[in-house]
């Protein structure tokens, strides 16, 4: 059907730096839907994808001729626009294509040469100008050359002189040069055989209809059709046509075994062609999930797509990963239409973005690896020794490949022959021999890597003889130089806090603790006092918000009185976040906001951590891993149309709060595109008839309609001319000024509101528009209408025109006035009627449509003749009656002259003439013949012009036996009911409509009965039954868990009965079992059913 094509592209040979256009017209007169077009270079390659500052692409539509124009155009023509290109365009399941080549023309005659090689063929070599480079004596400059057509030189050369020519003029590529050499010599050889040969390439995708077709120079001539040089059999899958001098071959479902080279051979000539046959694009069914773990771990990517055996490219962060380079760190895995990307052990270094591609789509997911937590299985533990005694401290952890440091009051410890660490396993020792008093401190283990301390106090008894004074009054030894008398200590909610004061007095002083007038006295507990000789320490083990205040401690002997006050504070890390609520969405996107928390733990807030899941898994996902210190966050990469939760973690400096209570459900969707193809309808004074089609993208969102607005040209009020949104594809603006320039535009609506608006390009003028007035005449009346005398005659003809037309009719050029000749005009059309014909009624009939001063007419020819004849037929005669004519022409009628025609012969010849009578009889008619009759009527003046012709024709039949049949015996058909087709038994999902058929015959029709449970089904609305010629079926709707059951259908009439049973299980879903878990612990009445999980 290359026949679609009006105008087709046409080779050219462009001048580099300069613009190209090229036009292909394509009628649409005959399709149902709009043609699919594309601009292909070489084989595959789409340039719509190649679309924009260099390659440009343009279409109209003529709405009148209904032609679509397409324009593509070449801005600033380089080198690599040269080679053969195809403009293929798609109706339904056919494809047609039609191929052009492009030539680039460079500024000096050297480089046109070039260039002209360089397109030779798709397999043609590339140039090589090393040659040319090689040292060579210089030589002298000469005057400027006429430039050479070096083609007509070796179309004229002989073969053995191509080499010589090609080395003179600078050509290397040889095999580019005779290629295109050769099909030079190919082109200007004519074909004496057909006048239109194959096309060069036809393409289609996998399972369409491909149509190869030629036009022959003799219509007579055979054809024959070769795939790959063997000839094509017809079949249902290769079809042959032939109309006139047009040969075609059709080929069916193509499969990628089409494609091969056809050709077509008439008697010696042939012409070719390839077919390509294009796979269908692989899609991704099953999207690729984001990962969160932990290093060490196993990752598993899992993508499932459209067909087995699919290529599946993985790629990370833009790099390929394959056998070959991924090494033992990836494995990559097939099972069926499912491909997994696995990491046997996740590091750091594996976080990042991983893609899946398919030649039809793409997905990714982002993989986030954090370090394990370490856990503490024992902690170190305070130490009292006394000189030259042993210290030990000693820690374990979770990973025996954590290593550590200790550190004495801040200071690293290093190893020494007195001081000995060591690593077995998960145990981390710290062994101090003959210990002195400068190893009192505190001694903490950092392990490597991790925000982790663990901490101990190594205290010396000293045992010391000295003089001691009789009396001392008492003293509290703690430093509160810049404070005053208040000294704070901050401690983490539950951890330990151990405060230790020196005393000294003689005699001993009593200690006292106290917070506010509560006086802490315990020895044992959680907070508590341990008292030594000279040191008071006050201890709370597990820190809690209750115990942060101001404590006193109090110290009294005889001598005197001493007293300090401390004050402990206690931090925590923050409480959670507080109305978490999603703002806004995107297409891809969603905007979060929320509350701080009530209480920021004593110590500001840093910032926060965001988290996101899906609705209906339990994978949360980290959003960022620097602290957020906003209240507002945009979450990106989502997917469009799915459920979407978000929680959020406030951080301080003592740690992370506990999660935020999940937002709720939200789900990214964008507004549609704009509506494409916005056109003026109709315009009149008063109104103006849009029409659009819908956006191209839509989304998940859908479209709930449309809103229409217009607004004065040169003005930015925009006016609403809908009140309720618009759900069709067109409406029509009323109530709009006459005369006035009004722009208009369409805006497309849905759950995530107001679409860019689609505009006019142009203001219309608010008036009716003037259109030619047209008839579009029947085709049966465009010959000669012909009634008989007495028949009716309606006649109804359409027109077109704006404003209305005036409508005027004509007979024989005179303006009609008969009355027995009825008219009537509508908007579009005008009906001419007649009651009862009459021979008057005869002659031209001219219809005239005009508007201002423009019009239009067409004539319509009717003629009424006289009514048929009758006859009657026995042996070979035949017996004719006919009336006379009622429209004598003012004679008297003088005689008939009878004509008869064989159809064998189809000739007429003449029976009788002057027949006095309106009947005769025609004898000798030959036997087996087939005859029609005609009369004409005679007076005066002549034959009538036109005959009357006999209704039906004569017969004459053949003599011969007589051929008596036996009489018919009747066969009974009564029998009783069977069951040629069983119910079966069936498994369904609750909440899904089902159906269970079989088939039954019987004589008399048997009644139906269906049964549940041995209990006949009457009157419930759930239950619908059929009985279509035998085939019965019981549809239930919506089948509960309370529907499962045997299942019978039993046929009865009165020569007896049959009966067929099924077994019906309805499977609940999880949704139900949930529903019934909640009855029971209500302790509702549960539902008794038969449930298969």
């Amino acid at each position: 059907m290359s026949s679609l094509f009006v105008q087709k592209p046409e080779s050219v040979t462009a001048t580099k730096g300069k613009d190209v256009t090229f036009v292909a017209k394509v009628d649409s007169s005959q399709l149902s839907r709009k043609p699919a077009l594309k601009w292909l270079k070489g084989k595959w390659l789409d340039l719509a994808s190649k679309a924009g500052k260099h390659i440009q692409f343009k279409e109209s539509y003529d709405r009148n001729t209904k032609i679509y124009t397409y324009e593509m155009s070449l801005i600033k023509v380089v080198d690599a626009d040269a080679g053969g290109y195809r403009c293929e365009v798609t109706s339904k399941d056919k494809s047609y294509s039609c191929t052009f080549e492009v030539s680039v023309q460079g500024r000096s005659g050297r480089r046109h040469l070039i260039t002209l090689f360089g397109d030779a063929d798709e397999d043609a070599g590339e140039l090589d100008f090393s040659v040319l480079l090689k040292k060579r004596n210089k030589k002298k400059l000469e005057g400027p050359k006429e430039e050479v057509d070096v083609w007509e030189i070796l179309k004229a050369a002989k073969p053995c002189d191509y080499e010589k020519i090609a080395f003179q003029y600078g050509i290397t590529d040889l095999r580019g040069m005779l290629t295109r050499l050769k099909k030079m010599k190919a082109e200007s050889k004519k074909s004496d055989a057909f006048l239109k040969k194959l096309d060069a390439a036809y393409s289609a995708d996998k399972g369409k209809t491909i149509h190869l077709s030629v036009e022959l120079a003799d219509p007579t001539a055979t054809v024959k059709w070769l795939k790959n040089g063997q000839e094509i059999k017809p079949s249902a899958k290769y079809v042959f046509e032939s109309v006139g001098n047009k040969r075609s071959l059709t080929i069916n479902k193509c499969s990628l075994s089409d494609d091969a080279a056809y050709e077509c051979q008439v008697e010696e000539e042939k012409c070719f062609t390839e077919v390509f046959v294009k796979e269908p694009p692989v899609t991704i069914t099953k999207q690729l999930e984001d990962v969160h773990t932990v290093v060490g771990e196993k990752v598993e990517f899992e993508v499932e797509v459209s067909e087995e055996g699919a290529n599946v490219k993985w790629m990370k962060d833009g790099v390929e990963l394959n056998r070959d380079t991924a090494g033992s760190r990836y494995r990559f895995k097939k099972d069926g239409r499912r491909h997994i990307l696995i990491i046997n052990e996740a590091t750091k270094e594996d976080i990042g973005t991983y893609y899946a591609f398919t030649n039809g789509g793409e997905s990714q997911a982002e993989l986030e690896v954090e370090d394990k937590e370490l856990e503490i299985l024992q902690s170190i533990a305070d130490l009292t020794v006394k000189a030259s005694e042993q210290a030990v401290f000693k820690c374990e952890v979770s990973d025996e490949n954590v290593t550590g440091k200790w550190f004495k009051d801040g200071v690293e410890v290093q190893a020494s022959e007195r001081i000995r660490i060591s690593h077995i396993g998960r145990n981390h020792k710290l062994t101090i021999d003959e210990v002195v008093a400068s190893d009192a401190g505190d001694y903490t283990f950092v392990p490597d890597g991790y925000a982790l301390t663990l901490s101990a106090k190594l205290n010396f008894l000293e045992i010391k003889i000295e003089y001691v004074p009789i009396e001392e009054p008492p003293k509290i030894h703690i430093d509160t130089s810049g404070c005053g008398n208040q000294n704070t200590i901050t401690v983490v909610a539950g951890n330990k806090l151990r405060v230790d004061v020196e005393i000294t007095g003689e005699p001993a002083p009593v200690t006292c603790w106290t917070k506010g007038d509560q006086v802490i006295s315990e020895a044992e507990g959680r907070v508590r006092v341990e008292k030594e000789q000279t040191l008071s320490s006050f201890v709370i083990e597990g820190a809690e918000m209750e115990d942060e205040g101001f404590y006193t401690i109090t110290v009294t002997n005889p001598v005197g009185e001493d007293k300090a006050e401390i004050y402990i504070k206690v931090v925590d890390v923050p409480n959670s976040p507080e109305n978490v609520k999603c703002t806004s969405v995107g297409e891809d996107s969603a905007t979060i906001t929320w509350d701080p928390p009530s209480f920021d733990g004593g110590v500001p807030i840093k910032g926060y951590l965001m988290e996101r899941k899906k609705v209906g898994t339990a994978r949360w996902t980290k959003l960022n891993f620097d602290v957020y210190e906003s209240n507002t966050y945009e979450a990106k990469k989502m997917i469009e149309g799915v459920l979407y939760e978000m929680r959020v973690f406030a951080v301080n400096s003592i740690g992370v709060s506990q999660p935020s209570s999940d937002s709720k459900p939200f789900m990214p969707i964008a507004p549609t595109s704009e509506p494409t193809r916005l056109v003026v309808e109709d315009v009149t004074d008063t109104t103006c008839a849009l029409k659009w089609r819908p956006p191209e993208r839509i989304g998940a969102g859908g479209i709930d309609g449309y809103i229409i607005e217009y607004c004065k040209e040169g003005d930015d009020q925009w006016v609403q001319a809908n009140k309720e949104l618009v759900e069709e594809n067109d409406y029509r603006v009323k109530g709009l000024p006459v005369g006035e320039k009004m722009l208009f535009r369409v805006t497309a609506i849905n759950i995530a509101g107001r679409s860019p608006p689609a505009t006019l390009s142009q203001a219309i003028t608010i008036r009716d528009i003037v259109e030619n007035p047209k008839i579009r005449l029947p085709r049966n009346l465009r010959s000669k209408l012909i009634k008989l005398v007495g028949e009716k005659v309606n006649l109804v003809i359409p027109f077109q025109g704006k404003p209305r037309p005036v409508v005027t009719w004509f007979k024989d050029n005179v303006l009609m006035e008969d009355k027995s000749v009825g008219t009537r005009t509508s908007e579009v059309d005008t009906i001419l009627f007649i009651r009862s014909a009459e021979r008057r009624h005869s002659g031209k009939f001219t219809l005239s449509v005009q508007v201002e001063d423009m019009s239009e007419c067409a004539d319509i020819h009717i003629q009424v003749v006289a009514p048929s004849l009758s006859q009657d037929v026995w042996g070979f005669n035949a017996s004719l009656e006919w009336k006379p004519p009622k429209d004598d022409g003012n004679c008297e009628i003088i005689g008939y002259t009878i004509q008869k025609c064989d159809k064998k012969s189809t000739e007429w010849f003449t029976v009788y003439e002057h027949n006095r009578r309106p009947s005769c009889t025609v004898s000798d008619l030959i036997m087996g013949n087939e005859y029609s009759f005609r009369v004409f009527s005679e007076n005066i003046c002549g034959l009538s012009n036109d005959p009357g012709i006999s209704k039906n024709s004569a017969v004459i039949t053949k003599t011969g036996l007589m051929y008596n049949p036996k009489l018919f015996k009747e066969v009974g058909m009564n029998h009783s009911p069977k069951f040629i087709a069983p119910l079966l038994d069936r498994s369904v999902i609750a909440g899904y409509n089902t159906a269970i058929s079989c088939a039954v015959r019987g004589y008399p029709k048997p009644k139906i009965i269906w049964m549940k449970n041995n209990i006949t089904i009457e009157g419930d609305p759930k239950f619908l039954m059929q009985n279509n010629q035998g085939v019965l079926t019981l549809n239930i709707r919506k089948p509960g868990l309370f529907d499962g059951g045997r299942y019978s259908c039993r046929a009865v009439n009165d020569l007896g009965e049959d009966q067929v049973e099924c077994k019906l299980e309805v499977r609940g879903t999880q949704v139900f079992m949930k529903v019934l878990k909640m009855q029971l612990a209500l302790n509702l009445n549960p539902i008794t059913c038969q449930v298969k999980l």
